[in-house]
């Protein structure tokens, strides 16, 4: 799910930059408020297993990669900013070091794998709270919900970025990304995301390892 630089335009590029520059400031001071010495703990181990989740890039058609993220959990328990700017911490480690994702797109990745799963895992658990399946259909619908925000960055850019009629950046548009990443990710990717995060709130919240903003 990771976007490599080149695969946007440089118009693309700096509107998600431009789109997520405010909401990491917001997420930061949101983080620094709520960071202690009882949710250190656990909000740095579930970053640190959002990076090893992410690290398993599975290639799909349509030129790119699947992986769960692992945002769901930490929205969930602790809310959608502080799991948007764990989440990106991860993808600007994972881009600088290991060159998973680019950095020209590094604005991109967070608004799809940080922003996008963290707000509507975070909103869908809110609506079913009072449901056993709530953290298992949380975590499906944030990955199917990046994987729709991927679709969009993906898709819009031989529309917006050719040269004589020949796509400049990513070749294929909506009716080939579609299906293959918003796909996948719907009957794989989705699911494995849904189970990882059921499973992993459980065991938080029966063990009371933290008495998080839900758990």
């Amino acid at each position: 799910m990771h976007i490599p630089d080149g695969y946007l335009s440089p118009i693309t590029c700096i509107a998600t930059y431009a789109a997520a520059l405010p909401l990491w400031v917001i997420a930061f001071k949101k983080l620094k408020q709520d960071l202690n010495e009882t949710t250190l703990p656990l909000i740095a181990s579930l970053s640190a297993l959002s990076f090893i989740i992410m690290m398993f890039n599975i290639p799909i058609p349509g030129g790119t990669s699947g992986h769960a993220v692992g945002a769901s959990l930490i929205a969930i328990l602790f809310g959608p900013w502080i799991a948007s700017v764990c989440v990106s911490l991860v993808l600007f480690i994972q881009a600088l070091v290991f060159g998973d994702g680019g950095v020209t797109t590094f604005g991109a990745n967070a608004l799809l794998m940080a922003f996008a799963s963290s707000f509507s895992s975070y909103y869908i658990f809110q609506i079913l709270k009072t449901k056993s399946f709530a953290p298992y259909v949380s975590g499906w619908v944030s990955v199917v919900c990046s994987s729709l925000v991927l679709t969009l960055f993906l898709g819009i850019q031989p529309l917006i970025a050719t040269l004589d009629g020949q796509p400049l950046y990513f070749p294929f548009g909506f009716d080939v990304t579609f299906p293959a990443v918003v796909g996948s990710h719907i009957l794989f990717f989705g699911v494995v995301e849904g189970i990882f995060t059921g499973i992993a709130y459980r065991y938080i919240v029966k063990n009371r390892i933290y008495k998080g903003v839900n758990a």
